[in-house]
């Protein structure tokens, strides 16, 4: 389940975290438990950069679309998702 600290955290944070999680992994004296617990945070950390991928790849497409790109709907926030 997704923190809400977790939720509002930018994707250059999250991403950070997750690279870092990483190293940490892959220096090989992590203990098995601690292994999955990073794991299972590293899987939900790509969640979270993966989605705020996905809502900037839309915000651009709208921009793109939009006559001279000044124009824009209203796009939902992703907060309290």
């Amino acid at each position: 389940m997704t923190s809400n600290s977790e939720s509002e955290m930018s994707f250059e944070v999250a991403l950070e975290k997750l690279e870092k999680l990483v190293d940490s992994m892959e220096s090989g004296d992590v203990p098995l438990d601690e292994l999955v617990a990073k794991f299972e945070q590293g899987t939900r950390l790509l969640g979270h950069c993966q989605k705020r991928l996905e809502i900037a790849e839309i915000k651009i497409e709208q921009v793109k679309k939009s006559p001279q790109g000044r124009e824009l709907e209203d796009f939902p926030s992703d907060k309290g998702n």
